[in-house]
């Protein structure tokens, strides 16, 4: 008897469907959502590594570029017989290094401003508010609120300054504890700059209040902290 072509030896047998095997690479599995507190952690970690980020470029790089300015002072100094070329020379690769060390700095506070993570969110944002072209008073407690909560707080609020209108009756910023919550008012600002601030303060669970006039009303942050 001659079997059927599907039944001939070395063909795959067939199945009851007859049809052949499914194909698993068709097959697709969709991650659910990390769990809250997962989300949390992970969000944590990275403020964390930006901060150990910032100390490598200030105690590593930085610091050497720093180093090796001196040296080339202490040599212009030791060949003072030398032609005006090589004293030319030298102030011009000082020059160089002062602006390469300028640039790790930039790049260093874009990271995590060292004075927050030296001396906390009270000092780092009245160095922002130097900076206004408006007036922004700062009235922040000496707390530590732990490197996620003062990272999001300080890049949120100085974002939110920085694209605030200029001129006006000013702003005031103030930083205080409730219990485990680092909260901060923004007052005098428009609310629309809160939208911008929404983000980052979402990713550590926080939140958002607004009040006052549209115009000139009051943005409060609350972000879960140490």
């Amino acid at each position: 008897m001659m079997l059927e072509p599907a039944q001939r030896a070395g063909d795959a047998p067939r199945t009851a469907s007859g049809q052949g095997p499914p194909d698993r690479r068709s097959e697709v599995t969709r991650l659910a959502d990390p769990a809250p507190e997962v989300r949390l952690r992970v969000e944590r970690e990275q403020w964390l590594l930006r901060r150990s980020l910032e100390r490598q470029l200030h105690d590593g790089a930085a610091l050497r570029i720093s180093a090796l300015t001196l040296q080339l002072g202490l040599v212009r100094h030791r060949v003072s017989a030398a032609g005006p070329d090589l004293h030319a020379t030298i102030d011009s690769l000082q020059d160089e290094l002062h602006a390469v060390l300028q640039e790790l700095r930039d790049v260093a506070g874009k990271i995590y401003p060292p004075l927050l993570d030296e001396a906390g969110l009270g000092p780092a944002m009245r160095e922002v508010a130097e900076r206004m072209d408006v007036t922004v008073r700062v009235d922040a407690p000496p707390d530590r609120f732990g490197p996620a909560a003062e990272g999001a707080a300080y890049f949120a609020v100085a974002g939110c300054l920085e694209s605030a209108a200029v001129g006006g009756a000013g702003l005031d910023v103030v930083v205080r504890r409730e219990g485990r919550t680092l909260a901060v008012d923004v007052a005098g600002i428009d609310l629309r700059h809160a939208d911008a601030m929404l983000g980052a303060v979402r990713r550590l669970d926080g939140a958002i209040d607004l009040t006052g006039e549209p115009q000139a009303g009051t943005i409060t942050m609350r972000i879960p902290c140490e």
